[in-house]
Formats: C-alpha cells, sequence, structure tokens
C-alpha cells in the first residue's frame, strides 16, 4: 500500500514551493504525477521543474479523451502534470497501468472524493427488484446488461467500477475509487487543516495510513518538519482581518442562522435585509468600489440578495481553486457552513466521526484565502453567522 504524507501547513507557508524544490532534487529513477486545482499551477510545475519534462494530458489522440492521453503518458513513464477534473474520472485501466508503475502522486489540495448521486429512491428499488443492482451491505454491483446505455448509464458506470454506495435505503454515493491511491509507491497531499476535509475521513473509512508533515523555510530552502499547529502564527493571519462587529450581524445571531436550511426557508423580509446589509458593508463600511470585493452566499438565493452595484462578484461558498482575486480587500460570507447531510452520515455510518467545526473553519479559511490576505495585506470581513464568527476566533486561539 502506498506511504501517505499529509503536508499540513497554513496556507502561504510554501507547500507547492517545497513540492518543485522536492521534485528538481529527486533521483532520475522516480517518476511524478502532480494532480492541482489550478490550472496556473499546472503552467507553474511546467516552467519551475527544470530538471524534468512535465507534460499535460491533452485530447489530440484517437479518443479525442484527455484520459486517453494521460494513460498513454503513464505507458511511457512520463512525468505528468494535470488537474483534479481529470484524475477524479480514474477507471480500472488506469489503476491498471498505474500499478508497480512505480509513480510518486503529488496532489495539491484535497479532491472530492464523494458525492449523492443524483436518483431517486423509486429508481433504486426499480434497478433492484429488476435485476440489475445487487446490493450487499452497502456496497452496489451491476449484475445487468454490460453495456446497458438506458437512462441509468452512470448508476451502471459508476457500479461497474465498483464505486458506488446505497445508503440508508434513500440515495446512492459516489466514492473516488480508493485502489488508486494505493497503486502509487507513494502519496502526498498538500494542504490545510486536514482533520477537517473529507478526504481525511474517507482516507479512515478505507483504512489507509497516513502521517502528517509541515513545511518550513529555512533561508531560500523549504524542508519538511514535524506537525506542530502550535508553529503556525495564527496570531498574525488574525491580525490582518478586520473582522466587522455591529447591527449587521443581527440577521445572523441564532447558531443555526445562514446555514442551507435556513437560506433555503427565508422569506423576501430576510433577503431583503441580507441584500441591504451587503450594500451597507460594502458601500459605507468598507467603502470599496465592485473590483475590489467579493462575497458568497447559497448559491439558490444568490440572485435573490446581490447588492446593487455590486454584481458579478460572487464567489463559490467553497472556492479554493482560484487566485483571480488576490487583489481584493472586502468580502462577506453569508453563510454558516455545515456538512452535507447524507455525506456526515455515510461516513458516519460506516465508523468514521466528522469534525463538523474544523471543516467548517477550513473552508471559510480557504475561502478566505482568495482575497488579498494571500500577499500579508490586511482586508475587510463581513461574517454575519454568529456560529463562523466563533469558530473563526477559536481557530485564531488553537481551539480547533
Amino acid at each position: 500500500m502506498a506511504e501517505i504524507k499529509i503536508i499540513d501547513s497554513i496556507m502561504g507557508s510554501g507547500k507547492t514551493s517545497w513540492a518543485i524544490q522536492y521534485m528538481n532534487e529527486a533521483s532520475a529513477a522516480e517518476k511524478f504525477i502532480y494532480i492541482t486545482p489550478f490550472l496556473t499551477e499546472v503552467e507553474r510545475v511546467k516552467i519551475s521543474v527544470t530538471d524534468r519534462n512535465f507534460i499535460e494530458p491533452n485530447n489530440a489522440n484517437a479518443e479525442k479523451r484527455k484520459m486517453r492521453s494521460l494513460k498513454d503518458l503513464i505507458v511511457k513513464g512520463a512525468d505528468i502534470v494535470s488537474t483534479h477534473s481529470l484524475f477524479q474520472a480514474a477507471d480500472d485501466e488506469l489503476v491498471e497501468l498505474l500499478t508497480d508503475a512505480g509513480y510518486t502522486l503529488i496532489l495539491d489540495e484535497v479532491m472530492d472524493v464523494i458525492e449523492p448521486v443524483n436518483v431517486n429512491a423509486s429508481d433504486i428499488k426499480k434497478l433492484e427488484s429488476s435485476g440489475d443492482i445487487e446490493i450487499e451491505g452497502n456496497k452496489v454491483t451491476w449484475k445487468g446488461d454490460p453495456h446497458d446505455d438506458s437512462r441509468y448509464r452512470d448508476i451502471r458506470v459508476l457500479a461497474q467500477a465498483g464505486n458506488l454506495f446505497y445508503h440508508r435505503g434513500k440515495f446512492l454515493i459516489w466514492s473516488f475509487p480508493p485502489r488508486v491511491f494505493r497503486a502509487f509507491e507513494n502519496v502526498k497531499v498538500l494542504t490545510y487543516l486536514f482533520d477537517g476535509q473529507l478526504q481525511r475521513y474517507y482516507y479512515d473509512m478505507f483504512k489507509f495510513n497516513y502521517e502528517y508533515s509541515a513545511v518550513k523555510r529555512e533561508g531560500d530552502r523549504f524542508e519538511l518538519t514535524d506537525y506542530d499547529k502550535q508553529a503556525e502564527r495564527r496570531d498574525e493571519v488574525y491580525r490582518l482581518i478586520d473582522l466587522y462587529e455591529g447591527k449587521l450581524n443581527e440577521v445572523g445571531k441564532r447558531n443555526n442562522a445562514l446555514s442551507s436550511t435556513y437560506l433555503r426557508r427565508a422569506d423576501v423580509g430576510v433577503l431583503k435585509q441580507l441584500r441591504n446589509n451587503l450594500y451597507n458593508y460594502f458601500m459605507n463600511i468598507a467603502g470599496v468600489k465592485k473590483e475590489q470585493m467579493y462575497w458568497s452566499t447559497l448559491k439558490e438565493i444568490e440572485r435573490s440578495i446581490t447588492p446593487k452595484g455590486y454584481r458579478n462578484r460572487a464567489i463559490p461558498v467553497n472556492a479554493r481553486a482560484t487566485n483571480e482575486y488576490r487583489e481584493v480587500e472586502a468580502i462577506a460570507y453569508v453563510f454558516n457552513r455545515y456538512p452535507n447531510p447524507h455525506e456526515r452520515a455515510f461516513f458516519e455510518d460506516n465508523g468514521v466521526s466528522v469534525n463538523v467545526e474544523a471543516l467548517a473553519v477550513s473552508d471559510l479559511l480557504q475561502w478566505i484565502w482568495r482575497s488579498r490576505i494571500r500577499e500579508g495585506q490586511a482586508i475587510k470581513l463581513y461574517l454575519p453567522s454568529s456560529r463562523m464568527r466563533k469558530l473563526l476566533r477559536e481557530w485564531a486561539e488553537y481551539g480547533i
């Protein structure tokens, strides 16, 4: 089984710089697959790893598919750099090619390793009663036509790959195939607050062993060191955040206010209040123009609460794969982050506890880091959820 090392260091500590240094200094016999959410980081790796020729998969092949290109590059033993989206499409053939191929995987940021599958409970029962699927424990196996091309094709493909689970008699969950990680000799995951991320629970569920390290800078070099959250200087980061405290927070004073469920049920009055609060904050309190801000909320209500004069500046509440806003000085997070209940139930029913607080603050910090704080500059933050403000403070005091 692969040796998995979690490089858990605060944003800006030099995780990617360490990885580039590591690949530049590695033996010529070692081969790498570097997976990142950033297209810009794909180019950075290709340019910065000067002793190797990293190749990005493309669709210039008979199948016109990047996955075919990825597989061909593995056969050639090439050093490969690509994005999460391609890697998540891994199948049995890819696993077979990776097994004993001697690759080291460097995963820049965690991936989406599980997702609820959009299928009705009645369709699941229909497939089971017709004999097309068989459910043993919670594992779904495809027993029907191996080439079925009906509206259940997606279910067939996932089940045939062994990545489909039936849960609580209601829904199906897709899981990234764990044997992909087992096919590598070494896996290095570059992230922060791994304890609060779904990939950690996924590793625990599938019984992966992993160990933690951190990155520190020593002059012009980046070195791995023992993981110690007390060495992160969180107080220095927190001092760069001008966290709004005032009447505009009244809308989020209840502990569960601004959660997904709360926002979906919000009446016209609440939505209007949120819209007015955002306008007031950006225009009168932060005093910024459109180009100097971004904000986030539940996608379903985004249009309803977009403040006048600040259109097209909303980003996803879980944004972590963009550097586009690195000059922004004022931000607003109108959301109270809880795990997807299906995902949480899936892990907990399989004996894995989910750290709800760590998950929330992990996503929040990654979201905040899209701003100019990543450049060491102060920012203004409107965080109306009382729970999210509390969690941010607890993080700053090493309570999370």
